[in-house]
């Protein structure tokens, strides 16, 4: 009896143990696990991102550290850190020193401060070990002086000189400079003002004059009357610019001359100085007095200027406006040309064409396409799209511009139409699912109640499939907008402050290179000459990516919502 009771729950226990196994409970158990780690790791790059983005501008305090050397070194800290020391480092240490690391078990901790005063230091950066620090201070006099050009300046303002008067007392610096430097910004700004926007405007008159000449001496039956004609109005219209071009040249010298009589002496804490324009300085920031409005103030007006502003120094500063705006219009130039081809590619394979070897071959060679690495696109549109299509572009409508090209190298156009093939599989395979979910039964509808097949597929198919199709275009601008590999090719550049649009014809001018969000994270993160310096921009121009991508995606996804909302029925 106890013989067979054993048996008994040993069977019982191998049934259970084979029920979870045809039930399939480990591998739904292991699925749940796969999908939570994936979940996980996308948290953790997001947290990751929006930590470092979002305190990336928070001011911190300047510290100055008295060194056991004689030295000293101001700073904000960044981060710290614990290392090994090097035994060769160890034997030079004092025998206090010495014993003190070698109880930590030969491990010091260090801390990394931004110094700035590059151009005093040729470096941005540097580490402090602890034990070589013999007094630290936080003195409420020193400031961070951001600069236009070599990076920040962190010391005394320990001079000004306004029209050859030196002002040297601290309280009055300390009254009259913000204003200062708020006058010597809008100096600045009238001079670029100046030089980019009037100026900028009779070059490119000027600029248009000359290839109207040359494109009317290019003509094979110009007469000599006609050519002394264009020749003519050439030199009036170019005298005529010139003239007003002087005129500008000569206001522009005059402002700059001004802006000379402002100018500012910078002391750091070892005593070197720095003169310069007081125009030079962005903003001054007493780091050690602010209080937390403050620096919640200092931080909205950096976050302000990356989004509103140029870059400067390498990209590693200022703002990121031409990548934003790069980003944005090629995306959308991206999804003008590919939803149409995409959706027209579907419809034909799914709707007209007859299924057999051939449509299925197609679609085959369709998905592969999808897997192809995007610098191979890049290598396609560089040589197709710019060298071929561009150089037949220019010698038919711009021959008077070669040997310079204007559509046969990188621009914003086939930077678009690159990404546009790129993409365009993820839309056939998103339209034809959603194409092949519609019923039968609402085509065989329409066309008993007389419809044509056009007409059923205007008025039936498409409407029901739209939310599929704009699934396909998400995924498409998701894609399409993080891409950086065929960018570097076909129009991407370091930097190009000037704007694919502008005041003169044709508007949007869908030759020239611009910049990329994806392509500045590149440049900033590993073509820099200080990595550490460009670490800041890295995190907060991925933030901006991120959420541009959220946002174009959020609102496809909300007009996706709609036309499901209004389409949906019972059958579907």
């Amino acid at each position: 009896m106890r013989r067979s009771t054993t048996s008994s729950s040993k069977r019982t226990v191998f049934e259970t143990g084979c029920n979870l196994t045809a039930q399939g409970e480990p591998f739904v158990w292991s699925m749940a696990g796969g999908l939570t780690i994936g979940i996980l790791m996308i948290v953790a790059f997001l947290v990751l991102i929006l930590w470092n983005g979002l305190t990336a501008f928070y001011p911190g305090p300047i510290r100055v550290l008295h060194l056991k050397n004689g030295r000293v070194v101001a700073g904000e800290p960044i981060r710290s850190e614990l290392y090994r020391i090097d035994p060769q480092r160890l034997e030079q240490m004092s025998e206090a020193a010495r014993r003190t690391v070698i109880d930590r078990g030969g491990y010091s901790h260090r801390w990394l401060y931004k110094t700035g005063n590059f151009d005093l230091y040729n470096d941005d950066y540097r580490w402090v070990d602890d034990d070589d620090i013999e007094r630290m201070e936080t003195p409420d006099n020193l400031v961070v002086v951001e600069r236009r050009e070599w990076g920040p300046f962190i010391g005394i303002i320990h001079m000004l000189k306004i029209d050859g008067k030196e002002i040297s007392d601290p309280s009055e610096i300390e009254r009259r400079i913000d204003d200062d430097i708020h006058l010597a910004t809008e100096r600045f700004e009238a001079i670029r003002s100046i030089e980019r926007d009037r100026i900028g405007d009779i070059n490119h008159r000027m600029e248009a004059a000359r290839l109207a000449l040359r494109k009317a001496l290019m003509k094979p039956d110009i007469g000599a009357a006609e050519k002394e004609a264009a020749q003519k109005r050439h030199d009036r219209e170019t005298a005529e610019w010139k003239a007003r071009y002087d005129v500008l040249e000569r206001e522009v010298d005059a402002r700059k001359e001004e802006d000379r009589r402002f100018r500012v002496v910078l002391t750091d804490v070892e005593g070197r100085q720095k003169e310069m324009p007081l125009s030079q300085i962005v903003r001054r920031i007493p780091a050690n007095r602010l209080t937390t409005i403050g620096r919640l103030g200092v931080y909205a007006e950096r976050w302000w200027e990356l989004v509103s502003a140029e870059p400067r120094e390498a990209n590693t500063e200022g703002g990121i406006f031409p990548a934003i705006f790069g980003t944005f219009v090629m995306t959308l130039l991206m999804v003008v040309v590919v939803a149409p081809f995409g959706v027209m590619a579907a419809l034909y394979l799914r709707e007209y064409a007859r299924q057999g070897m051939l449509v299925s071959a197609v679609r085959v060679c369709v998905n592969n396409l999808a897997g192809v690495p995007s610098i191979v696109y890049g290598v396609f549109g560089l040589g197709f799209f710019a060298y071929t299509v561009g150089g037949i572009l220019d010698s038919m409508l711009f021959a008077e511009k070669l040997p310079n090209p204007t559509f046969g190298t990188g621009g914003l156009l086939w930077s678009a139409l690159t990404l546009a093939l790129l993409t365009v599989p993820v839309v056939i395979v998103a339209t034809e699912e959603a194409l092949s979910a519609v019923p039968d039964s609402l085509r065989e509808g329409s066309l008993a109640c007389g419809a044509s097949r056009w007409q059923t597929i205007k008025y039936v198919v498409l409407p029901k499939a739209m939310p599929g199709i704009l699934t396909g275009l998400i995924l498409a601008m998701a894609r399409g907008a993080g891409e950086v590999a065929p960018l570097m090719l076909v129009g991407v550049v370091k930097l190009a402050p000037e704007l694919p649009i502008d005041g003169h014809f044709p508007f949007l001018h869908l030759e020239r290179s611009f910049m990329h969000l994806a392509f500045h994270i590149f440049d900033v993160g590993f073509q820099s000459r200080n990595s550490e310096a460009g670490k800041p921009m890295v995190f907060v121009t991925t933030l901006i990516l991120v959420g541009m991508i959220a946002v174009l995606n959020a609102t496809a996804i909300l007009v996706r919502n709609r036309l499901k909302r209004k389409y949906m029925t019972g059958h579907f």
